[in-house]
Protein backbone atom coordinates (compact mmCIF):
# COMPACT_ATOMS: atom_id res chain seq x y z
CA UNK A 1 0.00 0.00 0.00
CA UNK A 2 1.42 3.54 -0.96
CA UNK A 3 1.68 6.41 1.56
CA UNK A 4 1.51 9.90 1.18
CA UNK A 5 4.09 12.31 2.04
CA UNK A 6 3.42 15.58 2.82
CA UNK A 7 5.35 18.98 3.38
CA UNK A 8 3.42 21.61 4.92
CA UNK A 9 4.01 25.25 4.66
CA UNK A 10 2.65 27.64 7.79
CA UNK A 11 3.03 31.18 6.99
CA UNK A 12 3.09 33.37 9.88
CA UNK A 13 2.56 36.89 8.92
CA UNK A 14 4.13 39.64 11.25
CA UNK A 15 3.39 43.36 11.74
CA UNK A 16 2.91 46.15 14.48
CA UNK A 17 -0.30 44.88 15.69
CA UNK A 18 1.55 41.33 17.08
CA UNK A 19 1.32 40.87 20.42
CA UNK A 20 4.07 37.74 21.44
CA UNK A 21 7.20 38.68 22.92
CA UNK A 22 9.19 36.88 19.78
CA UNK A 23 6.97 38.23 17.31
CA UNK A 24 7.56 41.97 18.40
CA UNK A 25 11.19 41.57 18.22
CA UNK A 26 10.98 39.84 14.78
CA UNK A 27 9.38 43.16 13.52
CA UNK A 28 11.50 45.33 15.04
CA UNK A 29 14.63 43.60 13.83
CA UNK A 30 13.67 43.16 10.27
CA UNK A 31 12.34 47.00 10.40
CA UNK A 32 15.76 48.15 11.51
CA UNK A 33 17.53 46.09 9.07
CA UNK A 34 14.87 46.70 5.86
CA UNK A 35 15.81 50.88 7.26
CA UNK A 36 19.74 50.00 6.54
CA UNK A 37 19.51 47.51 3.79
CA UNK A 38 17.23 50.04 1.56
CA UNK A 39 19.90 52.62 1.87
CA UNK A 40 21.85 51.25 -0.74
CA UNK A 41 18.84 50.82 -3.14
CA UNK A 42 17.78 54.17 -2.65
CA UNK A 43 20.58 56.56 -2.18
CA UNK A 44 19.07 59.23 -3.53
CA UNK A 45 16.11 59.28 -0.83
CA UNK A 46 13.39 59.36 -3.67
CA UNK A 47 11.61 56.23 -2.71
CA UNK A 48 10.07 55.87 0.92
CA UNK A 49 8.07 52.34 0.68
CA UNK A 50 9.29 49.35 -0.20
CA UNK A 51 6.87 48.77 -2.88
CA UNK A 52 8.17 51.93 -4.37
CA UNK A 53 12.13 51.18 -4.39
CA UNK A 54 10.83 47.58 -5.68
CA UNK A 55 8.62 48.70 -8.61
CA UNK A 56 12.14 51.20 -9.58
CA UNK A 57 15.20 49.80 -8.54
CA UNK A 58 14.82 46.09 -10.08
CA UNK A 59 18.22 44.58 -7.69
CA UNK A 60 16.04 45.65 -4.97
CA UNK A 61 14.03 41.82 -4.91
CA UNK A 62 17.44 41.27 -2.75
CA UNK A 63 15.84 43.23 -0.29
CA UNK A 64 14.02 39.50 1.20
CA UNK A 65 17.20 37.64 1.66
CA UNK A 66 19.21 40.60 2.78
CA UNK A 67 16.59 41.69 5.56
CA UNK A 68 15.91 38.08 6.43
CA UNK A 69 19.70 37.89 7.89
CA UNK A 70 18.26 39.86 10.90
CA UNK A 71 15.91 37.01 12.37
CA UNK A 72 18.13 34.08 11.40
CA UNK A 73 19.04 34.25 15.55
CA UNK A 74 15.36 34.34 16.66
CA UNK A 75 14.17 31.32 14.41
CA UNK A 76 17.05 29.36 15.59
CA UNK A 77 15.19 30.14 19.46
CA UNK A 78 12.41 28.05 17.99
CA UNK A 79 14.61 25.06 18.49
CA UNK A 80 13.45 23.58 14.88
CA UNK A 81 9.73 24.07 16.19
CA UNK A 82 7.16 25.58 13.79
CA UNK A 83 5.30 27.87 16.54
CA UNK A 84 1.57 28.80 16.60
CA UNK A 85 0.43 25.48 15.00
CA UNK A 86 -0.76 22.87 17.60
CA UNK A 87 -1.91 19.20 17.22
CA UNK A 88 -5.22 18.33 19.32
CA UNK A 89 -3.48 17.52 22.82
CA UNK A 90 -2.26 21.38 22.38
CA UNK A 91 1.03 20.31 21.94
CA UNK A 92 3.28 21.97 19.17
CA UNK A 93 4.76 19.15 17.09
CA UNK A 94 5.25 20.30 13.42
CA UNK A 95 9.39 20.84 12.75
CA UNK A 96 10.91 22.73 10.07
CA UNK A 97 14.41 22.75 8.72
CA UNK A 98 13.81 25.54 5.83
CA UNK A 99 11.96 28.82 6.14
CA UNK A 100 11.30 31.79 3.16
CA UNK A 101 11.25 35.21 4.41
CA UNK A 102 9.51 37.47 3.29
CA UNK A 103 8.93 41.79 2.61
CA UNK A 104 5.25 42.24 2.46
CA UNK A 105 5.26 45.96 2.71
CA UNK A 106 6.91 48.55 4.64
CA UNK A 107 7.70 52.24 4.65
CA UNK A 108 11.58 53.66 5.96
CA UNK A 109 9.66 56.50 8.35
CA UNK A 110 6.67 54.43 9.94
CA UNK A 111 7.50 50.63 11.19
CA UNK A 112 3.17 50.54 11.68
CA UNK A 113 3.78 50.05 8.06
CA UNK A 114 5.91 47.27 8.52
CA UNK A 115 4.60 43.97 7.44
CA UNK A 116 6.71 40.86 6.92
CA UNK A 117 6.34 36.60 6.60
CA UNK A 118 8.02 34.07 7.58
CA UNK A 119 7.09 30.46 5.53
CA UNK A 120 7.99 27.70 7.45
CA UNK A 121 8.10 24.57 5.74
CA UNK A 122 7.77 21.24 7.74
CA UNK A 123 10.06 18.22 7.55
CA UNK A 124 8.23 15.19 5.45
CA UNK A 125 5.31 13.76 7.45
CA UNK A 126 3.14 10.82 6.59
CA UNK A 127 -0.71 11.33 5.63
CA UNK A 128 -2.43 8.76 7.37
CA UNK A 129 -5.82 9.60 7.26
CA UNK A 130 -8.38 12.66 7.42
CA UNK A 131 -10.84 12.26 10.40
CA UNK A 132 -13.76 14.79 10.02
CA UNK A 133 -11.51 17.67 9.46
CA UNK A 134 -8.26 16.43 11.27
CA UNK A 135 -5.39 15.44 9.95
CA UNK A 136 -3.70 12.16 11.27
CA UNK A 137 0.12 12.70 10.69
CA UNK A 138 3.34 11.10 11.37
CA UNK A 139 7.01 12.58 11.11
CA UNK A 140 8.12 10.34 7.62
CA UNK A 141 10.82 7.34 8.66
CA UNK A 142 13.13 6.02 6.08
CA UNK A 143 12.72 2.47 8.39
CA UNK A 144 9.41 0.84 8.71
CA UNK A 145 8.74 0.68 12.99
CA UNK A 146 5.76 -1.37 14.10
CA UNK A 147 4.56 1.36 15.92
CA UNK A 148 4.15 4.71 14.74
CA UNK A 149 3.54 8.01 16.91
CA UNK A 150 1.23 10.42 15.34
CA UNK A 151 -0.17 13.73 15.71
CA UNK A 152 -4.01 14.86 14.92
CA UNK A 153 -4.13 18.33 14.18
CA UNK A 154 -6.86 20.60 12.33
CA UNK A 155 -5.40 22.31 9.28
CA UNK A 156 -5.17 26.17 10.18
CA UNK A 157 -5.38 29.56 8.43
CA UNK A 158 -1.96 30.25 6.83
CA UNK A 159 -1.36 26.39 6.46
CA UNK A 160 -1.41 24.60 3.32
CA UNK A 161 -0.01 21.37 2.19
CA UNK A 162 2.94 22.37 0.19
CA UNK A 163 4.19 18.89 -1.65
CA UNK A 164 2.76 15.54 -1.44
CA UNK A 165 4.60 12.60 -3.10
CA UNK A 166 3.56 8.95 -3.21
CA UNK A 167 5.61 6.20 -2.24
CA UNK A 168 5.58 2.60 -2.09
Amino acid sequence: MSKKVITLCYRKIIDAGNTGYWDKLVHEDSFAEFKMQAQFYNQEQQFTTFAEILLNVPEAEKLHFLVSAAITGYLRQLNGIIPDILDNLGRRFLTFENFKFELINSDINDPEKHKVAVNFFSKPLIWHDTIDNLLLVSQFKENNEEEIFTNLFQLQPFVSIHSIKNID
